[in-house]
């Protein structure tokens, strides 16, 4: 039988009249499970905001992105290009130039991220789905065509279906500059609009795709490429791939997957969900201090009780225990309804949305939630370092008191 548990819980669920102390522990229970409750929301929403960043970025980033270790381009040849596609788990592979280039149309010009593809460049991604005007094809019969985002188009007023005006990219050449001829140290190629995309706005605001031989001729790369795309068979590991292609290539590329292509975004996403939690912890820390008093005063009032115990044999451990666990009971089940609390929110917001981002251009409407295991497992661990924190001190001035002074 264990008996410091049973007193503790006899003074927890005393049916005497409620005084200062039972006010104390109800304050300090509801501290505990407001606490609790608003650390899972809010690690839950970090959670569900990587998430998104992942599903917007998974329409655009291939399973794997292939890049010189120095400098923004390398050479490439058959043979070459032949070993990456053969290379088991391999499905496809896309060459693509990317660079900015100054855009032209009309009377109006800004500068862009233009990004050559090879033809098989869509057999990997969403973002011909995510065409809301023309069409996605980068060749069509014989012809070049390119593939704008909204905001380009918007701060150019491009119209796809106009032939008459083409979109004029400038690209400085490697030459000597000619004061004489401005216009020589620059690449013209012309090319029509084919269609509108959008997806998010750091990419419709910035990007135009155009054929992998466009870019190759405007920007003179010849074989160069600025990076190869994979993107992975269905069921091999992306993680084995990407360690078979770095054993293939050796030190000269980087081969990174989705995430490591954004890893200082999700880097800071990662290090604002610690310092939340830090904050919150801190927050939950405060509220439980109602602990410290509230069993500060239950030793008091029990000064005989502890005697008597004292008396009866009862150890200085089994005195320091049974007001631990009194402070254990008081947070323990302010936890407990907290984390359920929480728990409930955040279904309810995975289901129902009821709090809104606010922002018109966002890909989601509600704030995206998603609970994970760790999460309640760090708010565990962090509610007994608190309580343990403000229950030894009044429990060890318990266990030293001497019993003739209080018999």
């Amino acid at each position: 039988m264990n008996v410091p548990f049973l007193i503790a819980k006899r003074y927890f669920f005393s049916r005497k009249k409620r005084n200062i102390i039972s006010i104390i522990s109800n304050i300090a229970m509801i501290g505990v499970a407001v606490g609790s409750m608003a650390l899972i929301v809010v690690l839950s929403v970090f959670n569900g905001l990587e998430d998104l960043i992942r599903e917007i970025y998974s329409s655009f980033d291939p399973n794997l992105k292939i890049t010189a270790m120095e400098g923004k381009s390398f050479e490439t040849d058959t043979e070459f290009m032949n070993r990456i596609r053969k290379m088991p788990g391999v499905a496809v592979v896309s060459e693509v130039i990317e660079d900015n280039a100054l855009l032209r149309y009309n009377d109006r010009q800004m500068v862009v991220k233009m990004k050559g593809v090879s033809e098989n460049f869509f057999r990997q991604n969403d973002i011909d789905s995510s065409v809301v005007e023309g069409h996605s094809q980068l060749i069509l019969n014989d012809k070049y065509y390119a593939l704008v985002g909204r905001g380009v188009q918007y701060q150019l007023s491009i119209r796809p279906g106009n032939q008459f005006v083409p979109m004029q990219f400038l690209y400085p050449r490697n030459v000597k500059y000619n004061p004489l001829n401005p216009e020589g140290a620059f690449n013209n190629l012309s090319i029509a609009p084919g269609g509108i995309f959008a997806i998010e706005r750091q990419y419709d605001d910035a990007y135009v795709f155009v054929p992998l031989n466009f870019a190759e001729e405007l920007l003179e790369y010849g074989r160069r490429r600025t990076s190869l795309e994979v993107k992975v068979e269905p069921n091999y590991e992306i993680a084995q791939v990407q360690k078979d292609l770095k054993k293939l290539l050796g030190a000269g590329f980087k081969v990174q997957n989705s995430d490591e292509q954004h890893t200082s975004l999700l880097r800071a996403v990662k290090v604002e969900k610690l310092f939340v939690f830090i904050t919150f912890a801190f927050i939950l820390f405060i509220a439980s201090l109602n602990i410290f008093f509230s069993l500060s005063m239950l030793v008091i009032d029990k000064k005989k009780d502890i005697a008597i115990l004292a008396s009866m044999g009862a150890t200085a451990t089994t005195i320091r225990n049974i007001f631990l666990l009194e402070g254990a009971l008081v947070a323990f089940i302010g936890a407990a309804y907290g984390l359920s609390f929480g728990m409930l929110l955040c279904n309810l917001q995975q289901s129902l949305g009821l709090v809104s981002m606010g922002i018109a251009s966002s890909v989601v409407d509600p704030y995206p939630v998603k609970m994970e295991v760790d999460d309640f497992v760090l708010t565990g661990v962090a509610i007994i370092v608190v309580t343990l924190l403000v229950s030894i001190r009044p429990a060890l001035k318990a266990a030293s008191m001497s019993v003739t002074d209080q018999l």
